[in-house]
Order: C-alpha cells, then structure tokens, then sequence
C-alpha cells in the first residue's frame, strides 16, 4: 500500500460544553478508533496504534465498497452492539481474533459497524489542511451504502445531544469546530468530549481468588518514573465464567513472588501477585480522592502495552 497509516487526530477531555455556530456534536462510540486506507489498488484497516486489522474485518476490507473515491482514507469508529447499545467486550471479540477461520465463524455472529466521521484523502488529494465542514460535505457525497458502514450524524446543540446520550446509558459525545482542521498525531480543544461513562485501560498486578478461581483484579497506573501505582480492584463486568478460568491459569504462570506496586492494596492480604502484563479497560464513576477508582468494572481485556498504562490518563479521560 502506497498511503503511509497515521495517528489519528483525538480530542481533549472538557467538564463542559461549547455552544454557537462554530460547534457540532456527534456521539461518542464505545469501540475501536480505526481508518480505512484505499491506495486505488490495495486496501487496509489500521488502528490507531497503527496495527493492522484488515484480517479481522472482512466485512470492511474493501473500501472501494462503501466508498466511490478512485483512493481514500476515511476516519472512524468500529462497533459492534449488544441490546441495541455499543459493546466495547463484542467489539474485543472481534478485535482480539488473528485466526482466519475463527474470524469467518464470529463475524455472522458478532456483526460490526464502521460508524465514518471524517475523510482525510480522497481521488488524490490530501484533504487535512480543509475545515472541518468542508470534510463532511465531501464524506457525505462520497460514501456508498453498505450494510456494515454509516456517516456519523451531526447535530448543532451539543447539550441536547449529551442529555440524550445520558438518557440512552451511551459513552458520550464529541463536539467538534466545523473550522478545525486535521492533525495527524495532534489533539487540542478544537475537537472536545464530554464521557457520560468515565473509561481507563489499567494493567492488572495481582488477583484474588474464590474456590480456586480468581475472582478479582487489582489494577494499577504507572507514573513517569516506571514506578506502578494500585488504582483499585474488580470483579465485577463483561468476563464470562471461560474468561475467569483462563484468567486463573495466566494469573498462576505470571506469578511473582514480590508486590508491584508502589502503594499497597486494599486486597493485599489475599493477593497473589503477578507480573503486570495483562491490561484491560474499564469503566468508572469517578476518581476517588484517595487516587483510586469509584466501582470500576471491567470491559474486556485488550492488546495493549502496559507501559502505555499511565497515571497522566487521569487527566485525559
């Protein structure tokens, strides 16, 4: 593929909500921030990492299928449902899969959906330097139907947006300035999301168990300084019972005999302690003003460095 994958543009994290003209609203997704590269020959999905994931969905390989651009990269979002709502745990089902078979199997069962909010390059012409408003048209005209792709509405009043978004129990909205334009690798207020559902991805250091099975993780940040700070404990979530039995097997292989925490657990009594290498997103109320979660509840766990679990995401959301 001749098109180089970039870092996506992300927006900052605000208590509040911005209102006039310049302003438009789209919901926030609970998934996968992923683009779609069309060279005009070959096509990829990558992730915001920048790890591929055109195996994963097939469905979604061939942008020339919901895109009439002669070359694109569209930006957006994979989900995938469950009772109506996004999934970030269905969408790790998907996601977490590097089987070709097994990906066959799962998709008619895990369906996803590329919910596109951007186009960055199209028949061409790099397109980043444009507003944001002249993007939209552009995605509008360019986007084919297809049943497993969708233009991200827009909406003018970003408060009525948020209140429906906490109606319904969704992750959110981002508000975004019909000026602003694109910056690989940057994020600033030009593009701002208000969570209604607090998120952290955390690395799990230790484990408790009932009857033989673990139960509970404890789960912590790192600082600055390499040095891993025990955030809080979960048990409960997404993690089916085969889920909990794997987990116990991997919490025995990953034993250590020494806390890897700076601070010590609530749970450290019954702790067994593990090498910090499993990490797993989760949702929250709020931080305490001990430094831990208020009832955090695991999601699912991902495919992620726990070197990029950091205390600084306190203050990113």
């Amino acid at each position: 593929m001749k098109l180089k994958p970039l870092v996506p543009f992300e927006p900052v994290l605000a208590t509040g909500l911005p209102a006039g003209d310049p302003w438009i609203a789209q919901l926030k997704w609970d998934g996968v921030r992923m683009l779609s590269y069309f060279d005009g020959s070959e096509a990829a999905l990558v992730n915001r990492r920048g790890n591929p994931r055109t195996l994963q969905y097939p469905e979604l390989a061939k942008p020339a299928s919901y895109c009439r651009a002669q070359s694109c990269i569209l930006d957006g979002e994979i989900i995938a449902l469950e009772s109506g709502k996004p999934s970030f745990h269905e969408i790790m089902r998907r996601d977490s899969l590097k089987i070709e078979s097994a990906i066959r199997a799962t998709a008619p069962r895990i369906p996803v959906l590329y919910m596109v909010f951007d186009i960055l390059y199209c028949d061409g012409v790099w397109l980043l330097d444009q507003p944001l408003s002249v993007r939209q048209q552009m995605l509008g005209e360019h986007l084919l139907p297809h049943p497993h792709v969708q233009n991200v509405p827009s909406y003018t009043n970003p408060a009525e947006l948020f209140a429906a978004a906490q109606k319904a129990g969704l992750e959110g909205i981002v508000c975004k300035d019909t000026g602003s334009t694109y910056t690989p690798g940057g994020k600033d207020k030009r593009w701002q999301k208000r969570k209604n559902i607090l998120d952290v991805t955390a690395v799990a250091g230790g484990v408790t168990f009932r009857d033989g099975i673990v139960n509970a993780l404890l789960f912590g940040l790192y600082d600055g300084a390499g040095r891993l700070h025990y955030i809080g404990h979960a048990g409960a979530g997404k993690l089916t019972v085969q889920d909990w039995r794997a987990l116990t097997e991997e919490a025995r292989r990953l034993a250590i005999g020494q806390m890897p925490f700076v601070n010590t657990p609530e749970r450290s009594k019954d702790a067994l302690w593990i090498a910090p290498e499993l990490v797993f997103k989760l949702h929250f109320l709020e931080w305490n003003p001990s430094g831990t979660l208020r009832q955090p509840v695991i999601q699912a766990q991902v495919n992620q460095s726990p070197k990029q679990c950091l205390l600084e995401a306190r203050e990113r959301g």
